[in-house]
Protein backbone atom coordinates (compact mmCIF):
# COMPACT_ATOMS: atom_id res chain seq x y z
CA UNK A 1 0.00 0.00 0.00
CA UNK A 2 1.32 3.44 -0.89
CA UNK A 3 0.86 5.88 1.85
CA UNK A 4 -1.16 9.23 -0.06
CA UNK A 5 0.62 12.32 2.34
CA UNK A 6 -1.48 15.58 1.91
CA UNK A 7 0.37 18.56 2.92
CA UNK A 8 -2.37 21.56 4.20
CA UNK A 9 -1.95 24.80 5.93
CA UNK A 10 -2.86 25.10 9.18
CA UNK A 11 -3.73 29.15 8.59
CA UNK A 12 -5.57 28.06 5.49
CA UNK A 13 -8.89 26.27 6.47
CA UNK A 14 -10.57 27.17 3.08
CA UNK A 15 -7.83 24.86 1.30
CA UNK A 16 -9.12 21.91 3.00
CA UNK A 17 -12.58 21.30 1.69
CA UNK A 18 -10.91 18.48 -1.34
CA UNK A 19 -8.96 16.64 1.05
CA UNK A 20 -11.42 16.22 3.46
CA UNK A 21 -13.97 15.05 1.43
CA UNK A 22 -10.96 12.23 0.45
CA UNK A 23 -10.39 11.53 3.90
CA UNK A 24 -14.34 11.18 4.47
CA UNK A 25 -14.50 8.61 1.68
CA UNK A 26 -11.80 6.34 2.39
CA UNK A 27 -13.25 6.26 6.11
CA UNK A 28 -17.18 5.05 4.94
CA UNK A 29 -15.01 2.61 2.75
CA UNK A 30 -13.47 1.11 5.79
CA UNK A 31 -9.92 2.74 5.68
CA UNK A 32 -7.48 4.39 7.80
CA UNK A 33 -6.88 8.15 8.30
CA UNK A 34 -3.91 10.04 10.14
CA UNK A 35 -4.31 13.40 11.20
CA UNK A 36 -3.39 15.70 13.33
CA UNK A 37 -5.33 16.59 17.06
CA UNK A 38 -4.54 18.92 19.66
CA UNK A 39 -2.24 16.54 21.49
CA UNK A 40 -0.05 13.79 19.02
CA UNK A 41 -1.28 12.93 15.26
CA UNK A 42 -3.69 10.15 15.71
CA UNK A 43 -5.16 7.41 13.56
CA UNK A 44 -8.49 7.19 13.17
CA UNK A 45 -11.25 4.52 11.78
CA UNK A 46 -14.93 3.85 11.45
CA UNK A 47 -15.90 2.21 15.07
CA UNK A 48 -19.30 0.26 13.39
CA UNK A 49 -17.04 -0.99 10.76
CA UNK A 50 -14.95 -4.43 11.96
CA UNK A 51 -13.07 -4.73 9.39
CA UNK A 52 -11.92 -0.95 9.51
CA UNK A 53 -10.88 -1.49 13.15
CA UNK A 54 -9.19 -4.97 12.62
CA UNK A 55 -6.92 -2.85 10.16
CA UNK A 56 -6.17 0.26 13.00
CA UNK A 57 -5.19 -2.83 15.28
CA UNK A 58 -2.71 -4.07 11.94
CA UNK A 59 -1.46 -0.80 11.06
CA UNK A 60 -0.49 0.58 14.58
CA UNK A 61 0.41 -2.95 15.62
CA UNK A 62 -1.66 -2.54 18.85
CA UNK A 63 -2.79 -5.71 20.97
CA UNK A 64 -6.14 -5.95 20.32
CA UNK A 65 -6.98 -6.79 24.19
CA UNK A 66 -6.06 -2.36 24.35
CA UNK A 67 -9.98 -0.50 23.43
CA UNK A 68 -9.79 2.38 21.50
CA UNK A 69 -11.15 5.89 22.13
CA UNK A 70 -13.55 7.90 20.14
CA UNK A 71 -13.15 11.32 19.08
CA UNK A 72 -16.45 13.79 18.29
CA UNK A 73 -16.57 16.81 16.60
CA UNK A 74 -19.39 18.52 19.14
CA UNK A 75 -20.56 17.27 22.93
CA UNK A 76 -23.75 16.05 21.71
CA UNK A 77 -22.10 13.37 19.55
CA UNK A 78 -21.00 11.40 22.50
CA UNK A 79 -24.39 10.91 23.63
CA UNK A 80 -25.41 8.05 20.90
CA UNK A 81 -21.94 6.13 22.14
CA UNK A 82 -22.34 6.36 26.07
CA UNK A 83 -25.08 4.70 27.68
CA UNK A 84 -25.28 7.48 29.99
CA UNK A 85 -23.19 10.78 31.00
CA UNK A 86 -22.61 11.57 34.86
CA UNK A 87 -23.93 14.86 36.03
CA UNK A 88 -19.66 15.49 36.40
CA UNK A 89 -18.88 14.32 33.05
CA UNK A 90 -21.41 16.76 31.71
CA UNK A 91 -19.49 19.42 33.96
CA UNK A 92 -16.02 18.44 32.45
CA UNK A 93 -17.33 18.47 29.06
CA UNK A 94 -18.61 22.06 29.38
CA UNK A 95 -15.03 23.39 31.08
CA UNK A 96 -12.22 21.32 29.05
CA UNK A 97 -13.84 20.62 25.88
CA UNK A 98 -12.49 20.82 23.47
CA UNK A 99 -9.41 20.26 24.67
CA UNK A 100 -6.98 17.15 25.76
CA UNK A 101 -9.57 15.83 28.08
CA UNK A 102 -11.20 12.21 27.91
CA UNK A 103 -13.06 11.19 29.40
CA UNK A 104 -14.09 6.93 30.32
CA UNK A 105 -18.24 6.89 30.12
CA UNK A 106 -20.68 3.79 30.33
CA UNK A 107 -20.12 2.43 26.37
CA UNK A 108 -23.75 2.14 24.96
CA UNK A 109 -24.72 -1.98 24.41
CA UNK A 110 -23.92 -1.24 19.83
CA UNK A 111 -20.64 -0.39 20.23
CA UNK A 112 -18.07 -3.03 18.80
CA UNK A 113 -16.61 -5.63 21.12
CA UNK A 114 -13.31 -4.99 19.03
CA UNK A 115 -13.24 -1.17 20.26
CA UNK A 116 -14.10 -1.88 23.90
CA UNK A 117 -11.34 -4.22 24.24
CA UNK A 118 -13.22 -6.25 26.22
CA UNK A 119 -14.55 -3.22 28.75
CA UNK A 120 -17.87 -1.88 29.24
CA UNK A 121 -16.91 1.53 28.97
CA UNK A 122 -15.44 3.94 25.88
CA UNK A 123 -13.11 7.00 26.28
CA UNK A 124 -14.48 9.94 24.87
CA UNK A 125 -12.93 13.42 23.47
CA UNK A 126 -13.35 16.06 21.25
CA UNK A 127 -10.15 17.77 20.27
CA UNK A 128 -9.48 21.28 20.24
CA UNK A 129 -7.79 21.30 16.51
CA UNK A 130 -9.88 22.70 13.60
CA UNK A 131 -8.26 20.38 10.91
CA UNK A 132 -9.34 16.99 13.28
CA UNK A 133 -12.85 18.72 13.90
CA UNK A 134 -13.18 19.71 10.54
CA UNK A 135 -12.69 16.14 9.64
CA UNK A 136 -14.89 14.53 12.29
CA UNK A 137 -17.90 16.88 11.46
CA UNK A 138 -17.94 16.32 7.98
CA UNK A 139 -17.72 12.62 8.60
CA UNK A 140 -20.59 13.20 10.63
CA UNK A 141 -20.56 10.50 13.66
CA UNK A 142 -17.65 9.57 16.32
CA UNK A 143 -14.26 8.15 14.85
CA UNK A 144 -12.04 5.14 16.51
CA UNK A 145 -8.83 7.10 17.08
CA UNK A 146 -5.74 5.88 18.80
CA UNK A 147 -2.55 7.42 18.52
CA UNK A 148 -0.54 6.96 15.08
CA UNK A 149 2.74 5.52 16.58
CA UNK A 150 3.57 1.78 16.30
CA UNK A 151 2.56 0.29 19.58
CA UNK A 152 5.14 0.91 22.17
CA UNK A 153 6.89 3.64 20.40
CA UNK A 154 6.99 6.98 21.11
CA UNK A 155 4.13 9.59 20.34
CA UNK A 156 4.29 11.24 17.18
CA UNK A 157 3.47 14.95 16.69
CA UNK A 158 4.57 15.82 12.93
CA UNK A 159 3.29 14.31 9.72
CA UNK A 160 7.00 13.55 8.76
CA UNK A 161 7.07 11.17 11.93
CA UNK A 162 4.26 9.90 10.71
CA UNK A 163 5.44 8.83 7.14
CA UNK A 164 8.31 7.14 8.74
CA UNK A 165 6.66 5.18 11.06
CA UNK A 166 3.21 4.19 8.80
CA UNK A 167 4.41 4.87 6.12
CA UNK A 168 2.76 1.88 3.44
CA UNK A 169 0.51 1.05 6.61
CA UNK A 170 -2.23 3.30 5.45
CA UNK A 171 -3.85 4.67 2.64
CA UNK A 172 -4.09 8.67 3.19
CA UNK A 173 -2.06 11.05 6.13
CA UNK A 174 -3.84 14.79 6.48
CA UNK A 175 -0.42 16.77 7.33
CA UNK A 176 -1.32 19.54 9.15
CA UNK A 177 2.05 20.33 10.72
CA UNK A 178 3.61 20.13 14.18
CA UNK A 179 0.90 19.33 16.55
CA UNK A 180 0.43 22.16 19.40
CA UNK A 181 0.69 19.84 22.00
CA UNK A 182 3.03 17.03 22.37
CA UNK A 183 1.86 14.66 25.25
CA UNK A 184 -1.36 12.76 25.02
CA UNK A 185 -4.99 13.27 26.79
CA UNK A 186 -5.83 13.51 30.49
CA UNK A 187 -7.85 10.74 30.85
CA UNK A 188 -10.27 10.27 33.66
CA UNK A 189 -12.91 7.71 34.63
CA UNK A 190 -16.10 8.97 35.46
CA UNK A 191 -17.97 5.55 35.72
CA UNK A 192 -15.89 6.04 39.37
CA UNK A 193 -17.79 7.93 42.14
CA UNK A 194 -15.40 10.31 43.08
CA UNK A 195 -14.07 9.92 39.30
CA UNK A 196 -10.10 9.06 38.97
CA UNK A 197 -7.84 9.59 36.65
CA UNK A 198 -6.53 7.06 34.50
CA UNK A 199 -3.75 8.53 33.15
CA UNK A 200 -2.08 12.04 34.01
CA UNK A 201 -1.31 14.43 30.74
CA UNK A 202 -2.21 18.44 30.31
CA UNK A 203 -5.09 18.97 33.16
CA UNK A 204 -4.01 19.11 36.48
CA UNK A 205 -6.02 17.28 39.25
CA UNK A 206 -6.53 20.75 40.81
CA UNK A 207 -8.51 22.17 37.83
CA UNK A 208 -10.51 19.23 37.48
CA UNK A 209 -11.61 18.87 40.83
CA UNK A 210 -12.81 22.37 40.89
CA UNK A 211 -14.94 21.77 37.57
CA UNK A 212 -16.32 18.54 38.53
CA UNK A 213 -17.36 19.90 41.57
Amino acid sequence: MVTERIVLSPHAPDTWADAISHAVELLRAGERVAFPTDTVYGLGADPFNESALAGLFTAKGRPEDKPIALLVGQPEDARPACAGIPPEAVRLMERFWPGPLTLVLPAAPHLPGTLLGGKTTVGVRMPDHPLALALLRAFGAPLAVTSANRSGQPDLCTGEEVEAALGGRIPLLLDGGRTPGGSPSTVVDVTASPPRILREGPISLVALTEAAG
